[in-house]
């Protein structure tokens, strides 16, 4: 379950089409002061992390870690991605077109700050390495 101010944010952040340093200051202040609570409320910032194009500079770092915090220190056990954790953040990073650069960085950081982490989620993280190496690989020089 979402709270409503979160819900109601959603709704005018993605009305509006763009995501400004005062929403993600409110964010920050009112609406996510400890975090993000469930899952649900994850999956809403990655939905809104796929809906809206034009972001402040700031979302990037918020978003980042504020779900970071949320997978590896809020989830238990703390500090551990489990299997059935890394099974749904690997399904909600990927959803829609696949996942955007602030999901890619998402995967990574918790990869990278847990103590331990499944299979599933460092696999993620492989390909999405893999893939935007290739695609470096295409790109002719200047």
């Amino acid at each position: 379950m979402i709270r409503a101010s979160l819900e109601s944010f959603v709704e005018t952040v993605t009305s509006a089409g763009v995501i400004t340093l005062a929403d993600v200051r409110r964010l920050q202040r009112e609406i996510l002061v400890d975090g993000p609570e469930n899952r649900d409320e994850v999956d809403t910032l990655l939905g809104l992390d796929r809906a809206v194009a034009q972001k402040h500079g700031t979302w990037c770092a918020f978003a980042i870690q504020t779900i970071v915090d949320y997978v590896v220190w809020t989830s238990r056990p703390t500090g551990y991605v489990d299997h059935e954790t890394a099974s749904w953040l690997v399904a909600s990073l990927s959803a829609g077109t696949g996942p955007t650069p602030v999901a890619e960085a998402i995967a990574f950081e918790v990869a990278r700050e847990a103590e331990r982490t499944d299979h599933a989620l460092l696999a993620f993280v492989m390909r999405s390495a893999a893939g935007r190496m290739s695609e470096a690989a295409i790109q002719p020089f200047a």
